[in-house]
């Protein structure tokens, strides 16, 4: 939690292996890579759920394969890592852009968490002079809602904030609802900061058009075979004072950090490749990411072998 956002930490995963490398002194290629996968492992298992931490390390350690000399594999390494946060610092600014356009002068807008993408769409439309609101959540139990209010704030955009649980009482006062993702699944269901699943599902109620902010390396390629997105459940001491907790031995606190909403209630998602239906997930992940059925596959096959 020392780093939050999806983007933020894909950036940092990646920087993270550069200077790994950078720093290791192996004598031989083998023993390199044996060290590179060691710390692609450990940060691999710091965060379940956000699908652009395993998608920001395979991006860089892919460019592993084929290389020849320590120091041949130390600057693949660098150029791959450098290559990941350029590309995605600009995608942000891309859907900043292309969400802008979404959003109308004089509209109300709500966002929910700190969204990086999200809250591109928002300032982008802000700088080109249209006159909006937003709503902003409070997001327990962390509060990252304070994070988005002070970058509202400082931009100079009307903002209210509100309880997670007052959404319901605004959202026919709001135009777009407009959040960012952690992970988008094969068939265009959105894995985000809890809570909005609930915002997905009022806005729907009220009709009120739903949009996705997320990169494309926040699809989740191994959804393809029906592996499920790992939900991440935090310390009980987020919610409720240990003191306080032990005194209650029949009660049970639960602290999931994210949940999951329906593509039917999401009307766009907006990527750095344009703005597409939740249907159309599954193209994201088969030609941009380049993950098919068929790579699976040959996966499955690699893996066998080396058990066998």
């Amino acid at each position: 939690m020392e780093i939050r956002g999806a983007g933020r930490i894909a950036r940092e995963a990646a920087a993270a292996l550069r200077d790994h490398a950078a720093g290791l002194d192996d004598q031989d290629t083998a023993s390199f890579v044996r060290s590179m996968q060691g710390a692609a492992d450990l940060l691999l298992a710091t965060r379940p759920t956000a699908v652009s931490l395993p998608n920001a390390v395979q991006s860089v350690m892919r460019s592993l394969e084929g290389t020849g000399s320590v120091e041949e594999a130390k600057a693949t390494i660098k150029a791959a890592a450098d290559s990941f946060i350029l590309a995605s610092r600009h995608a942000v600014e891309w859907i900043g852009e292309i969400g802008a356009r979404h959003i109308s002068d004089g509209d109300v807008v709500l966002t929910h968490c700190n969204s990086e993408a999200a809250l591109s769409c928002i300032l982008t439309a802000h700088s080109q002079g249209k006159e909006i609101e937003v709503f902003a959540t409070e997001v327990r139990p962390r509060n990252q809602g304070l994070l988005t209010i002070r970058t509202l704030n400082d931009a100079g955009i009307r903002t209210n904030f509100i309880v997670d649980s007052a959404v319901r009482s605004y959202i026919n006062d709001v135009d777009l609802v407009i959040t960012g993702a952690d992970a988008i699944t094969v068939n265009g269901a959105v894995v985000n900061k809890i809570g909005t699943a609930q915002i997905g599902l009022a806005a729907h109620e009220a009709r009120t058009p739903m949009l996705v902010a997320a990169e494309t390396y926040k699809f989740a390629p191994r959804t393809i075979l029906g592996e499920r997105i790992t939900i991440e459940e935090r310390e009980t001491g987020e919610v409720l004072d240990p003191a306080i907790a032990a005194a209650l031995p029949h009660v049970r606190v639960r602290n999931p950090a994210f949940d999951v909403t329906t593509a039917r209630y999401v009307d766009l998602i907006v990527t750095e490749m344009g703005a597409i239906p939740p249907a159309m997930a599954y193209i994201i992940i088969r030609d941009h990411l380049g993950w098919g059925i068929g790579e699976f596959h040959k996966e499955f096959e690699i893996d066998h072998i080396i058990q066998e």
